[in-house]
């Protein structure tokens, strides 16, 4: 492991814990030089827009392998720490964790999410012995890779709808976080959870050690802050949005020839080149 990999990890772990860090999710090696650029003290990967990227759906259709050299890329093409989302590990077992995880940190990562969601699995979550077994798992290859490896373990309780309402919800994820963080995660990440009430209640029983995501009609991130999260990171939300900027533009060519769509967003070829001037 090289130094630089080593001093990214502690950057990277003062980052998360410090608080008020708003992550932005890359999903090439372009979007993670643009969001370097923007001034990001670090990134993370967003499977979603890899695989999508990729040509694949989401939740773990992409192979480990691909997901790894796509984590590579990214990491390569900044200076600033990166830390790779792998779902749920890409298999369900202790051992499959750990395989990724000095995967993922042999490509240059040093932080992980790792999701309860089983993925099409007989319950839709790993039960919470084996995803606090897993978690462990990932901590354990963190240190057997000698880096200070930052664990976002996620639940998607919220995600999934799972309860009857928004109070077994919550209780239910507090019930999932508590173990997550006794495990050895460092972050409780809960994506789909947006009421500010119910996040100073997370936040209150996890220490203020919770991770929420951007999404539409989401509030501003100082509002998740002051609500009590430590970090919001923004998931899919770039990449869609940029897909969304590529269907009008290909609705405006079909429709009228016209190239508007274009004109309102375009990066420019010098700025392009400019942001791979170091490579």
């Amino acid at each position: 492991m090289t130094t630089s990999t080593k001093h990214k990890a502690k950057v990277f772990r003062n980052l998360s814990t410090q608080g008020h860090l708003l992550l932005p999710n890359a999903w090439d090696a372009a979007s993670a030089r643009i969001f370097e650029a923007a001034g990001f003290p670090a990134i993370g990967t967003t499977s979603a827009g890899i695989a999508y990227s990729r040509g694949f759906r989401d939740a773990q259709q992409i192979s480990r392998e691909e997901m790894v050299h796509e984590v590579a890329i990214i990491a390569r093409a900044v200076d600033i720490p990166v830390t790779a989302d792998i779902e749920a590990g890409y298999g369900t077992g202790t051992d499959d964790v750990a395989e990724t995880v000095r995967a993922v940190i042999d490509a240059g990562a040093v932080g992980i999410n790792l999701e309860d969601n089983t993925h099409g699995g007989t319950l839709p979550l790993f039960d919470i012995s084996t995803q606090a077994e897993r978690i462990a798992a990932a901590k354990s290859a963190g240190e057997q890779s000698r880096i200070t490896l930052t664990i976002n373990a996620r639940t998607d309780v919220f995600l999934l709808e799972l309860g009857i309402d928004e109070s077994e919800r919550t209780s239910m994820a507090i019930e999932r976080g508590h173990a997550y963080l006794a495990a050895g995660a460092d972050l409780v990440f809960v994506p789909a959870l947006i009421d500010t009430h119910i996040t100073q209640h997370l936040s209150d029983a996890f220490g203020g050690r919770l991770n929420l995501m951007a999404m539409p009609r989401a509030p501003a991130a100082s509002v998740l802050f002051d609500a009590g999260a430590q970090r919001v990171s923004l998931g899919p939300s770039a990449m869609l949005a940029s897909l969304g900027t590529v269907q009008n533009i290909a609705q405006e060519l079909q429709q009228t020839g016209t190239w508007s769509s274009i004109e309102a967003s375009f990066f420019g070829f010098s700025e392009a080149e400019t942001l791979f001037k170091h490579g």
